[in-house]
């Protein structure tokens, strides 16, 4: 019996120090492999169970790099999105300090590195605070619009709580092309409704009055004809022009360009409203130096500017008056120019007098639609020129517009 437990004891020893060698064998197989891992070199060969635990690593080592450069990818392409939108985003922590703003931020709010700052001192505004300060107390989405009166400028942000961290991200657009569209078209559409209230008006009672009997009137039946005829003239003459406005400013009127002569195109305009600015007992004169370079212009549309221009003369300078209409060369073109001795503007409208159905005051609202300024610019600057007025109030205006000679 005591031989037999010798024995036992023997083999149990043998067993133990075979998985001391086996231990230690894969012990230092492991820690030469993790050097070698770790100086980015290959591991040399050991053991079926040291490689295929090698091969593991690898594996795994491998799956997370392609996990990286993914997330790096996306983060890449995260921040290029972030960079380019033109509204402001804004990410702010629990304690309302700036952790994230692209670029928009400190054009929106005119800071330079709002990072680290707080959302008060970024934003600046109050109302723009308190909506900030809301969304913090009820973690519920806020938004906010404000006037920045010493920027002229309309914002409005979007406060979105972060249900995991506490913070906020914060989103800020500029409204302020937005109301003054909405301005322009209420303005619009107030306008349309003003200039067709009156000859409808006239229209009405002209109507009227021929029924109740001025139509048996041999004077003043014709009389009230010709009156409705007129208010049918400027009904039309505005739907056409808004037509044209409408066609041009959409960019749907296709300007024929070809090469003309300033002079020709002057010479032309003049004579069409020769026998207009004669019935107003006015004189037009008409300056165009020689040999002036050629422009390439749609003719027909640039003929329309001049005459637009000269009507407004006719209408805005008093009998006996004269309008020059003149052409000259200027650096890289041909300057154009009709000017009266009228009544003049006012400096303060003189930068509004191409606004649709601008008026400067009653006095000067004549019998136009008040778009016919507004048309003449659009086409101008279609050419590739530029128009403006000069003036002095009772001494007369300069509506003058260049555009390119031909290249």
């Amino acid at each position: 019996m005591d031989q037999f437990l010798f024995y036992l004891a023997i083999v149990f020893f043998l067993i133990a120090v075979w998985f001391a060698w086996r231990y230690y064998g894969l012990k230092r197989g492991m820690n030469q492999a993790a050097r070698f891992l770790r100086e980015n070199k290959n591991p040399p060969s050991h053991s079926i169970e040291i490689d295929e635990l090698i091969g593991i690593f690898e594996s795994r080592a491998t799956a997370f790099k392609e996990e990286v450069i993914a997330l790096q990818a996306e983060n890449k392409r995260l921040s290029t999105v972030l960079e380019q939108l033109t509204d402001g985003v804004l990410i702010a922590d629990a304690g309302g300090r700036v952790q994230f703003a692209n670029p928009a931020v400190c054009k929106l709010f005119g800071t330079s590195n709002p990072i680290h700052q707080s959302v008060a001192q970024v934003v600046r505004s109050h109302q723009l605070i308190e909506a900030w300060k809301r969304c913090q107390q009820t973690r519920q989405l806020q938004v906010e619009t404000v006037e920045l009166s010493t920027r002229k400028q309309y914002l409005q942000i979007i406060v979105i709580p972060d249900r995991h961290e506490g913070g906020s991200l914060i989103l800020a657009q500029d409204l302020t092309q937005v109301r003054k569209l909405e301005t322009v078209r209420r303005d619009f559409i107030s306008n349309v409704s003003h200039e067709l209230r009156t000859p409808l008006a006239s229209l009405k009672a002209l109507t009227e009055t021929l029924q109740n009997g001025a139509l048996a009137d041999p004077e003043a039946g014709p009389r009230f004809l010709d009156r409705i005829h007129t208010e049918v003239d400027t009904l039309t003459q505005m739907a056409q022009e808004l037509l044209d406005l409408s066609r041009i400013e959409s960019g749907q009127v296709q300007l024929n360009f070809e090469s003309i002569s300033p002079r020709q195109l002057i010479y032309s305009a003049a004579e069409r409203m020769k026998a207009q600015v004669e019935r107003a007992d006015l004189r037009l004169n008409v300056r165009c130096e020689d040999g002036l370079p050629n422009i390439r212009a749609d003719k027909a549309r640039l003929e329309q500017v001049l005459v637009n221009l000269i009507h407004n003369a006719v209408k805005f300078t008093k009998p006996g008056g004269e309008i020059t209409l003149a052409a000259e060369p200027v650096s890289g073109g041909v300057r154009c120019a009709v000017q009266d001795t009228g009544i003049g503007i006012p400096a303060e409208s003189l930068s509004r007098i191409f606004e649709r159905f601008y008026r400067v005051d009653t006095s000067r609202s004549g019998s136009g639609t008040g778009l016919g300024l507004s048309i003449s610019k659009h086409i101008v600057e279609a050419h590739g020129g530029r128009i403006w007025a000069e003036s002095e109030e009772g001494r007369g205006s300069t509506i003058q517009f260049t555009v390119p000679s031909q290249a």
